[in-house]
Order: structure tokens, then sequence, then C-alpha cells
């Protein structure tokens, strides 16, 4: 079992299983009447300030910092400027940590602390926590506190009003990894009667467990297969294709374990997709991760979609509906800034930016010109085997994050993938401008 401790021995993922048994007690306290609405709120924050203090040490300065500008900024102005100057203050300082990123690791060519790098890692979620909450405020979602804070208001009644804000922002479930969760469903999670039925949450929570530990001996089967072969700098010709489809296979595999892990600690504190839940409800609870459906679709812009969920539904609301042009371009060229613009990020995401245009344009001529079932499903297995191989590029690029994994990647026969789309997105795009 040497390989599940390598999993849980992962800085977030041992962290993130320290916590559940402060989860499952948090749950548990939601029952006792003494255990007010004011007191769940400062367990909550506690928690997550101990956990960051853990998990980030010193660095953890990294995450209190922004989370208590944002908290001042949401309860000193009004809905129509919050929103503008909360993303511009978060991004700013998360663009200064992953500028000082970028110093350590190319400029002193040394490994950044592992706290430095959970820090981060923190930062990039409570970055959608502020800008969905701001964003929540503008569209009159939540009430602002500025209205409720008149210049008479005491230092105690101002920390009352603003201790759900804070609360939200670093509560110790979603501090670390987890889906987004918008604030008016994190209030009424918070000040629900009751907790979840313990047996539905017992067989859950023992659900992901044996999901987690089927992916990591998927993983520890793949990784063994993967070292025994070349590597990407020794491979040759049509075995990079291989060697890039099975080296983005752990990649996957360690992504659906975490996110796995941290829907369940989620689920364990009461945040999960069956509480908290109000009918007609746009922004209810969805896992990060459909594995069936990332793993079978044979559509990249399904993919983008389904890849990482609440994260590209963030996205959509705070890019793509904002964008009068280019809205494809513009959310994946935002999604490289906020994870930090190393080269192989950049050129990964405008990459996928261009794969799913072109995804679009092949699909719909081909829905008009192929009639047959049977070249319908010889279409639906190529580009099923076209959209994983291209996906496994994207990974790799953005992964590899520096120039050097970069320059080889685009240099090996894994290229011909996305060039094959790039060229159908060409003739396609020329052909409706001639019938236009």
């Amino acid at each position: 079992m040497d390989w599940l401790w390598i999993f849980f021995l992962h800085p977030v993922s041992f962290y993130q299983g320290a916590a559940f048994p402060f989860a499952l007690l948090f749950n548990h306290l939601c029952t006792v009447d003494s255990f007010s609405t004011r007191a769940r709120y400062l367990f909550l924050l506690a928690g997550g300030g101990v956990l960051a203090l853990a998990a980030m040490g010193p660095y953890a300065l990294l995450i209190f910092i922004p989370a208590l500008c944002a908290v001042a900024l949401v309860c000193s102005l009004g809905p129509r400027e919050v929103h503008r100057l909360t993303f511009g203050s978060q991004m700013g300082w998360q663009t200064l940590c992953h500028l000082g990123l970028h110093y350590t690791e190319y400029y002193l060519q040394e490994p950044p602390p592992v706290g430095f790098y959970v820090a981060l890692s923190s930062l990039m979620l409570l970055t959608q926590r502020v800008t969905s909450l701001s964003l929540d405020v503008r569209e009159g979602k939540v009430e602002a506190a500025s209205g409720g804070m008149g210049n008479r208001s005491s230092l105690s009644e101002c920390l009352s009003k603003a201790l759900p804000y804070f609360s939200y922002l670093l509560f110790f479930p979603a501090l670390l990894g987890g889906p987004l969760c918008s604030f008016q469903r994190f209030q009424a999670c918070v000040e629900r009667s009751s907790p979840l039925q313990p047996g539905l949450s017992l067989w859950a929570l023992t659900w992901r467990g044996l999901q987690i530990l089927g992916l990591q001996w998927l993983k520890v089967a793949l990784r063994r297969v993967v070292s025994a072969g070349a590597g990407l700098d020794d491979c040759q010709q049509l075995e990079c294709i291989y060697v890039m489809w099975s080296t983005a296979g752990l990649f996957k595999l360690t992504y659906y374990s975490h996110w796995i892990l941290d829907d369940s600690l989620l689920h364990a504190a009461g945040f999960g997709s069956e509480a908290g839940q109000r009918s007609g409800e746009e922004e209810g609870y969805i896992p990060d991760g459909d594995i069936w459906t990332l793993e079978t679709t044979h559509r990249i812009s399904l993919f983008a979609r389904q890849w990482n969920r609440s994260t590209a539904r963030w996205l959509r609301r705070l890019i793509f509906q904002n964008s009068q042009r280019w809205p494809v371009l513009q959310t994946f060229a935002f999604s490289a800034w906020w994870h930090g613009l190393h080269p192989g990020q950049v050129f990964g995401f405008l990459c996928w930016s261009v794969m799913v245009e072109a995804d679009y344009l092949i699909h719909t001529f081909a829905s008009v010109w192929i009639s047959s079932w049977s070249l319908r499903l010889l279409y639906r297995a190529l580009t099923w085997v076209h959209t994983q191989l291209i996906i496994a590029y994207i990974m790799l690029a953005v992964e590899g994050r520096s120039f050097a994994s970069l320059s080889r990647l685009c240099c090996s026969y894994n290229s011909i993938f996305p060039g094959v789309y790039c060229v159908l997105l060409l003739l396609l795009v020329k052909r409706k401008q001639k019938r236009n």
C-alpha cells in the first residue's frame, strides 16, 4: 500500500486529509442548539486560519492580506464599483505573487518552498471566491454590506457584518481545493438547522474513498509502464505520441483523485450536493470532474466545459459572458493569466482556444454532410482519438510550464494533431467567408 501513502504525502492531500475530522465535527455541531450561526462562522474562519498556517507557514500572509482587503472593499463600496476594484486588486496581488515565482524559478533557478506553492494554489481559489462575491453584490444577488454600515456604526457592528465574508473567503473545507461555492450557498449551508443524513453521508464518503483507491491503483500501474519506456526527452518519432498520451494520463488521474478528495471534504463538512440547494438557484453545487464525460467525449468544446467544471463556469460568468468580441479567446487568455503566465501555460491555453473554435466549425460541418450511421460512427471514433490526443498535447504544454519543455513538445510529432485542426479551421473559415 505504499502507493496510497504517496498520494496522501502530497502536501495538499495531507492537509486536506488532516482537516477531515474537523469537517465532520463541524457537521455534527450544527445539530447542537448552543452552536449559533455566529459560532459556525467563527469555527470555519478559525479552521481556515489554522489550516493556512499549518500548510503554508509564513506564506499564509499571501492569503490573509488579500482576504482582508477584499472584505474591506466589499464593506465600503457600493454595488456599482465593488467588482471592478476588487477584481483589479485581487488579480494584481495574485500576479505579483506569480511574478515572485517566476523570479525564483527562472532567474534564481531555485526551487520555491513548498509552502509558497501551496499558498499560490490557495490564492487562485481565493480569487474565485472574491470575484464571485463581488459579482453577486454587483448583480444584486447579495446585499451590499456598505448599505448597512453607516458612519456611526461601532467596531463590533462592523466586524459582525463582515464576519460572514471573512468566513466565506477563508473557510477551511475549500481553502486548499474544491469546487467554487457561491456566497448564497455558503450562507444557506452554515445557517441550516440540521446536518446531512448520516447514512447518506457515510455512503457518499465511502464511495468517494473507493474511487480514490481505484484511481491511485491505475496511476501506479500507468506510472510503471511510463517509467519503463522512453521519456519526451529521448523518444523517437511516433513513439513520442504514446509517451505524450501516457504522461497526460498520469496528470489526469492525479487531477481526478484530488477533485474527489476535495469534494469529499466539502461533503463531510455539510457543503456537498445535498445541502444548501435552493429552488431555482443557478449557482448550484457541481463537482469539478465528470470522469465519464471527460474520457468519452469526442468534442474538445465539451471537454473544456466539463474539465474543472466549477472553474469553467466561473470563467464563463466572469469573462465569456462579458466579452463582446472573441469571447473564447479572451476567456482562455484570462485563464492563462490566472494560472500564472508561464510560457507553457500561455501557449497551451491559447492553443486550446483555437482548438475549441475549430471544434465548433468541424462538428457543425460534419453534422450536415455526414448522414449514414456507419460514417457517423467512424467519424465519432476518429474525432474521439483526435480529441484525446489534442487534450494530451495541451496538458503537457500547460503542466510543463517552462520554455524548454514547450520547445521539446512543439518539435515532436505530437504537433501534428493540433496542426490538423488548425488547417481545418482555416479551410472552414474561408469556406464560410465565400458563402457569405
